[in-house]
């Protein structure tokens, strides 16, 4: 067993799997690949890692405000999304992710566009510390951006789905709406609040722009960050 002098940190974990993201799609970059780029920690360690060789391809599509700062800080060209047709590669980070590649994300806040660049993207690349792997998910809250006006009746109706609603105080997204992180969803598959049936019932409110369960469409690959090593992952079938 490893001596606790040996053991990685998160921070270390985190930096070895966004360079092993880099790694991963760098052999696939043509100079005129664009690449979706997520939001956190995880990211911007991909971020740095991707800069090495920002000659290789055009530019990026970011998924935050905070992180198309971080890549113009880098160099590397930034476009809107209505000026890209598609995107090879979208690489970003979990709050939680299952066996199934079904992610929790949002606890950035960046969820909304997240999910738009995720959508547009023909391989989505989770980048993870083997913290973030569970079985089932539901111990990290549900994000779920509502527009302001909607926050109450979003809130009273997510209890009747079985959550437990709190209001992201102090915090706005880029969109200019609110969060509501919600608590206690146990997402066990054939459960009420399985993921897929979950993200569509939720997202169907009325004043909800979208939810941070990333279900209907999951990642592709998941690179995994571990004491042992970066893994690569595909979907539990």
């Amino acid at each position: 067993m490893s001596s606790s002098a040996n053991v990685l940190t998160s921070d270390q974990l985190k930096a070895a799997v966004g360079k092993a993201a880099a790694e991963y799609i760098k052999p696939h970059l043509e100079t005129d690949s664009i690449i979706g780029v997520g939001t956190g920690s995880t990211a911007n360690c991909f971020i740095d890692a991707l800069a090495e060789f920002k000659h290789l391809f055009d530019g990026a599509v970011a998924s935050s405000e905070a992180t198309a700062e971080r890549l113009k800080n880098h160099g590397i060209p930034v476009y809107d999304l209505n000026s890209v047709f598609e995107l090879e590669f979208y690489v970003d980070g979990a709050d939680e992710i299952n066996h199934q590649l079904e992610m929790i994300k949002g606890g950035g806040g960046a969820l909304t566009r997240e999910k738009i660049v995720a959508a547009v993207a023909k391989e989505f690349v989770c980048v993870a510390d083997e913290s973030k792997l569970v079985e089932v998910m539901g111990t990290f809250p549900l994000p779920v951006e509502v527009i302001p006006m909607a926050r109450s009746y979003v809130a009273r109706e997510m209890v009747k789905l079985g959550g437990d609603p709190v209001l992201r105080t102090g915090f706005t997204t880029d969109n200019g709406n609110v969060i509501l992180d919600v608590h206690h969803f146990h997402m066990a598959p054939g459960a009420k609040a399985a993921p897929k049936s979950l993200e569509a019932s939720v997202n169907q409110l009325t004043g909800v722009v979208t939810n941070g369960l990333f279900a209907v469409r999951p990642a592709d690959t998941l690179l995994l960050a571990t004491q042992e090593g970066v893994k690569t992952v595909k979907a539990a079938k």
